[in-house]
């Protein structure tokens, strides 16, 4: 997310840089299952029957900050490597999603169109194609919005995926995943601009809290409250660097166990509540999906 900040700081890499670079790192490469080094490859699902009998809040899920952005396909400046098909097929099961207007139609971005777009209703297609071929996975998106609620609903309508989304009143509880499955309702969608003016469509701060997302340093990454207050029932772990941008180099830095489990663990204790979106950048190198297994009890 964090793209007010980063419109900034991206305009000094371009000049310092007269050629897109990430820290000297190349785009990866691979297929799915083809392990490289700084990967670790692990379930990630919630389709099992220990996790569909838990409500919605009381399951972990690795969380890809910014998924849209990947240097697969060629995005300048990525927060991730892969795009949202292998994200999937990784175990990854929430993103995180900018959406601007281009043109007077909604477009997965991040801060600025030449870092990369693309349509968001073809990156939605994307999660149409995973629920319809996987029918007891869920999934979540969390919206940074700069577009109406009318242009996402179109976008969702075109894809294929509105059927698929889900309806939570403010103040009840959340269904079991196997209720969601039963529902065919598999997908919960929240953003920070137009959140209620749709039933499916709510307010991310409505329902959730997070930690600090502007961290720089592994100092930084605290468990104090930023945005959304206590009393929601969901949980965002933000566990990225930014500096200036994201980079590999920096993922490497807090991905790894332990530092990234004893955060977790640190967070949990803190606040008392299960870190419900552990969100990060290049989530293949780490251990990020190993954690949300180990979480929801399923190693």
């Amino acid at each position: 997310m964090e793209t007010r900040m980063f419109s900034r700081l991206v305009l000094v890499f371009l000049f310092i840089a007269p050629v897109p670079f990430i820290c000297g790192e190349t785009p990866g490469e691979g297929k799915p299952g083809e392990g490289k080094a700084g990967e670790k490859r692990a379930r990630g699902g919630n389709g099992v029957k220990k996790l569909q009998a838990r409500r919605y809040d009381q399951v972990s899920y690795a969380t890809a900050h910014n998924a849209m952005s990947n240097s697969d396909e060629g995005w300048l400046f990525p927060n991730q490597t892969h795009g949202l098909t292998r994200q999937l097929a990784d175990g990854v099961r929430a993103f995180m999603l900018d959406v601007h207007d281009k043109g007077g139609k909604p477009y997965l971005c991040h801060s600025r169109f030449f870092l990369g777009s693309r349509p968001l209703k073809d990156g939605l297609a994307e999660l149409a194609s995973f629920l319809e071929k996987n029918p007891r996975e869920v999934l979540t998106i969390i919206f940074e919005s700069y577009v109406s609620s009318k242009a996402i609903e179109g976008a969702f309508r075109e894809s294929g995926l509105l059927p698929y989304t889900h309806r939570q009143q403010r103040g009840k509880p959340w269904p079991r995943l196997a209720e969601m499955v039963a529902a065919g309702r598999r997908l919960v969608v929240f953003t920070d601009r137009g959140g209620g003016e749709l039933p499916w469509l709510h307010g991310v701060w409505d329902f959730c809290w997070e930690t600090h997302f502007s961290a720089r340093s592994r100092k930084d990454l605290v468990c104090g409250k930023n945005r959304g207050s206590l009393k929601n029932s969901l949980f965002i772990l933000n566990h990225f660097l930014t500096r200036p941008a994201a980079s590999r180099r920096l993922a490497d830095e807090v991905n790894h166990n332990p530092f990234l489990k004893e955060r977790v663990e640190q967070c949990r204790k803190a606040s008392g509540r299960l870190p419900n979106f552990i969100t990060v950048d290049f989530y293949e190198r780490g251990d990020v999906i190993a954690v949300v297994d180990e979480l929801n009890g399923i190693r």
